[in-house]
């Protein structure tokens, strides 16, 4: 089965997730926390450097219970931004995505 490529925003979602992530963890191990979770230590590095934008769910389920998060506060953290209203400006310093 061949996968489909990710587009620019599944990557930035995957790229988020691992922000939010990386701060939860704070000053706590990679390996501590990949432990606690039940996950290698280099499969949490790779979901926190965006390496691995799309983990499985059981893997992000088990990262938000070992960090204290909510899946809903994951899922606000990482949703796709809202799309811009037609004809507005986008923000300054932010370029525009071409399809």
């Amino acid at each position: 089965m061949v996968r489909n490529p990710l587009t620019p925003e599944e990557r930035r979602r995957g790229e988020r997730l691992g922000e939010v992530l990386r701060e939860a963890r704070g000053g706590r191990s990679m390996v501590t926390v990949a432990a606690s979770a039940g996950i290698s230590a280099e499969t949490l590095r790779k979901i926190e450097t965006g390496r691995a934008p799309t983990p499985a769910f059981f893997t992000v389920a088990a990262l938000a219970g070992a960090l204290g998060l909510s899946m809903d506060e994951l899922l606000t953290h990482c949703a796709p931004a809202p799309a811009p209203a037609p004809g507005s400006l986008p923000e300054p310093g932010v370029l525009p995505l071409t399809a």
